[in-house]
């Protein structure tokens, strides 16, 4: 019988990313998941709250996910009922279900991750649940997971400052974000515009003065024609009703799109914490974040050549093929990157 794997799926990015892994590891028998949680604090929150559909956990998230994945044929164990899994792999450790614990874990990661507040410090300092920050600072700190795959050296070393094991961490890149210059050649139809990422701040529980944003950007702008991409999770009548009101009347507004398409045809990208900034820095335009900007060229998502799907599907087939556990394996494993050489000749030869 071929060995499973559970997938944990959480926005459509996350999803895509893990899909993208399990199709290069045909020869396992692959599941997916949305992400969900066993403790009795998530399930006193899904009772009496609405906290729950604010989060990736929220059903709205989980149709949209098991949408994708019916598309393409994937199966689906919602809350890993059906089967024993030799391995997960995670696209957050905020949330790691008492059920899967025991069992060999690789987190990989998603694009930004939020900066420490006050929060994040009093959750760390007080060991309360990670999720009680309110964002995604501590994502990928936990130590929960056997093998953390990141994006950069320097997600590297920021994960490790916020208490990471450094030595569980692999620079592999990650899908989605590793290939930007792809997005260049694109027939999205507006050209030499100011665009503007939102974030979906006020839907998870943060301040922000929407209005004050949109003058900023109008501001910026200084009389070119703005684009605005709404963050998926917005309350989107809401959203646009205040552009409309604060930016002029020629402002373009997209709900859904390819956000990279739009970015690669800006003449400049205002952001706020998102992980699209990182698309306009590959695309050499001129950024706006609300992140310091050195940090962010420090944090950069590798780009190989779109190999780092391969680069974590190959690091998922060493490790549950090991006769052991994390510590064991990460000593005695070498990690080999995908050589991006054989890709970019393909390309060129095309």
């Amino acid at each position: 019988m071929r060995k499973k794997i559970l997938f944990i799926t959480g926005s459509l990015n996350q999803t895509s990313q893990m899909h993208q892994i399990a199709s290069l590891l045909p020869d396992y028998d692959c599941w997916f998941s949305q992400i969900f949680s066993d403790a009795a604090t998530a399930k006193f929150f899904e009772k009496h709250t609405s906290v729950i559909e604010s989060t990736v956990m929220a059903r709205r998230h989980r149709e949209s996910t098991e949408k994708y994945l019916r598309a393409f044929g994937c199966q689906i164990d919602y809350k890993a009922v059906k089967n024993e899994y030799s391995l997960v792999v995670f696209c957050s450790d905020m949330v790691v279900p008492a059920n899967l614990r025991q069992t060999k874990k690789i987190w990989v990661q998603e694009g930004m991750i939020d900066k420490m507040t006050i929060a994040s410090h009093i959750v760390k300092f007080f060991g309360l649940p990670i999720w009680m920050a309110g964002n995604t600072s501590l994502n990928g700190s936990t130590n929960l997971c056997d093998i953390y795959c990141a994006a950069s050296e320097g997600y590297k070393t920021a994960l490790s400052e916020r208490g990471a094991d450094e030595n569980r961490i692999i620079v592999t890149g990650i899908p989605n974000y590793d290939n930007l210059e792809l997005f260049a050649d694109n027939d999205f139809p507006h050209r030499d515009y100011v665009m503007v990422a939102t974030t979906d701040l006020r839907e998870t529980f943060r301040f922000e003065n929407r209005p004050a944003f949109i003058r900023k950007a109008v501001k910026m702008a200084n009389g070119k024609r703005l684009l605005f991409k709404l963050h998926p999770n917005e309350n989107f009548a809401r959203a646009e009703a205040e552009i409309r009101r604060y930016a002029p009347s020629d402002a373009l507004i997209y709900h859904h799109g390819n956000t990279n398409e739009m970015i690669a045809n800006c003449c400049e990208l205002i952001t706020q914490y998102s992980t699209v900034v990182y698309t306009g820095i590959a695309l050499r335009k001129k950024v706006h974040s609300w992140f310091d900007t050195e940090s962010l060229y420090r944090q950069m998502p590798i780009q190989n050549q779109g190999t780092s799907a391969e680069n974590i599907a190959g690091i998922c087939r060493s490790y549950i093929e090991f006769e052991g556990k994390g510590d064991k394996f990460l000593k005695n494993f070498i990690y080999r990157p995908v050589d991006p050489r054989p890709v970019v000749e393909e390309l060129i030869a095309s």
